[in-house]
């Protein structure tokens, strides 16, 4: 679901190809791929991963690597479920864009006209607001806003739809770009009205089935039922640790897909070949076009070979110029799992990689390395580029987290009795948190309201501040200051993991 892009070719401007590995680029695919990955695995600390690469209409490569759970021997496989994330997004884009190819709907009609009770905070805004605003990104809210309160909850499609028109936007209406989950789940609900199904419905009767994928899985909760699936990993503590699934049934049109490299690559064939299965055109050719049309600005890029351009939004795709070829592509990053998507259409090439683990950069360096080999590129050595980078970011977060709980050791007290920090706290989109005092000492915990299997302990780090860990481990560290006021607690300010939500949270306490 997140845009989880670590966007290290964006930050690094220095070719370390003098270290790198040394590979033929002309029999990358055929002789050095497998190697490839096999040692980027080892590097990253991936269990498992799985690629599909197709050209000119046919399946290159199609290949699964290493294990779908730490500590068990079960190896991936072609048809091994991962899921995709926000590579989600173009499956939703392109259900909508095909009811507008049949005449259900229109991309420009206006969202009320099938929600009526879509409300923007900005009135004006959400009267004019049409179909096309919610898959592109152009609501005026920022990247990931409001997606504390909606990821991993308990809330349903209807009440993130509310509780969406609750959200202040942090720019006027389509001026800046910013990715907006929820406005893809709104998108989603917009299938139901239209034609009666479901978004999961709609999606496995006109994409899946047409396409056969078989095994892909529209929703979280049926994730865990499948046979040959994955589990979700990440890095606690420097250690691999399995994850619970993330339950993102409630945004699901933004991010809740399962897929394998077999089905995915059935998904860029079809897309590859405008919308055809065979002599069969499951999805309308102009449908295709339609999420290719670049709609909004997102930012510069700049590449290690020099290339430099514009990273443009079209329906549910990114899409980029990278040494003069067209690319549409996209990302995705849920708890445990991340992946990418690209398709260069010039060159009838798609990539799919898909890993279980969201705490590596894989699955966008290998995207880059396939490309040059194919374009014929220099070999600019993106994976061991993102390695070193990686290896100075750890390495600067590990400093910062040891200096922290060195200053937990310290036991330093809080300024108030530990029983003013205690109470019932509330804020206008999230709702309620109950802090009460921990197992320890002065040490305090928190509970959400939206997040029942989720607390948050939280340790003194002296004065008003406590470093917190959140029992699930997607939700990161962080440091809640309260707000003191005349020796009374007025409120609490409330940070999770950039990589569901950058903005904080301000809470105010009620009793």
């Amino acid at each position: 679901m997140k845009k989880l892009r670590l966007l290290f070719l964006f930050v690094l401007v220095t070719d370390l190809s003098a270290n790198a590995q040394k590979i033929d680029r002309s029999k990358f695919i055929t002789d050095s791929l497998d190697s490839y990955i096999n040692r980027a695995l080892t590097n990253w600390r991936i269990p498992g991963a799985a690629v599909c690469i197709v050209k000119d209409g046919k399946i290159v490569m199609m290949k699964g690597y290493g294990i779908k759970e730490l500590g068990l021997p079960n190896k991936v496989d072609a048809n091994t479920l991962f899921m995709i994330g926000s590579n989600t997004k173009a499956f939703t884009a392109t259900a909508l864009a095909m009811l507008q190819a049949d005449k259900k709907i229109s991309l420009d009609d206006r969202v009320t006209k099938y929600i009526p009770e879509f409300k923007l905070e900005n009135h004006a805004a959400g009267e004019q607001a049409i179909i096309k605003d919610l898959l592109c990104h152009r609501l005026g809210f920022r990247t990931f806003q409001g997606d504390f309160t909606f990821y991993n909850s308990n809330l349903s499609r209807h009440e993130i739809i509310e509780k969406l028109g609750k959200m202040k936007a942090t720019y006027p209406f389509r001026t800046t770009w910013g990715y907006t989950n929820a406005a893809f789940l709104t998108a989603g609900e917009i299938i139901n009205r239209a034609v009666g199904k479901q978004w999961e419905t709609y999606l496995k009767e006109s994409i899946f089935t047409p396409l056969g994928m078989s095994n892909t899985l529209a929703l979280t909760a049926d994730m865990p039922k499948a046979t040959n699936r994955t589990v979700p990993h990440t890095l606690v503590d420097g250690r691999l640790t399995a994850l619970p699934y993330a339950t993102l049934d409630g945004l699901a049109p933004a991010g809740a897909i399962s897929s394998s490299a077999n089905d995915m690559g059935k998904w860029v064939m079809a897309l590859l070949d405008n919308g055809k299965v065979g002599n069969k055109q499951v999805i309308p050719a102009a449908a295709i076009a339609a999420t290719r049309q670049a709609q909004d600005y997102v930012s510069n890029v700049n590449h290690l070979n020099g290339d430099s351009g514009f990273e443009l939004y079209g329906l549910g795709w990114f899409l980029q110029d990278y040494c003069g070829k067209r690319l549409v592509m996209h990302d995705g990053g849920v708890t445990g799992y991340v992946s990418s998507v690209t398709i260069v259409p010039s060159e009838k090439l798609g990539i799919v990689i898909l890993t279980n683990t969201d705490a590596n950069a894989l699955y966008e360096a290998l995207r880059w390395d396939i490309l040059d080999a194919y374009l014929g590129n220099k070999n600019y050595h993106y994976n061991d580029v993102y390695l070193a980078y990686n290896k100075t970011n750890t390495a600067t977060m590990q400093a910062i987290d040891k200096q922290k709980r060195d200053t937990v050791m310290m036991n330093l007290k809080p300024q108030l009795s530990i029983g003013k920090y205690t109470g019932k706290y509330y804020n206008d989109l999230y709702g309620n948190m109950t802090i009460e005092r921990g197992e320890e000492g002065n040490q305090l915990e928190a509970r959400f309201e939206h997040h029942p299997k989720m607390y948050a302990k939280m340790m003194p780090l002296g004065g008003n501040r406590f470093e917190v860990e959140f029992s699930d481990p997607t939700f990161g560290k962080s440091v809640f200051p309260f707000f003191v006021k005349d020796g009374k607690v007025t409120g609490i300010r409330v940070k999770v993991a950039d990589f569901v939500e950058k903005d904080p949270y301000d809470f105010r306490k009620l009793d």
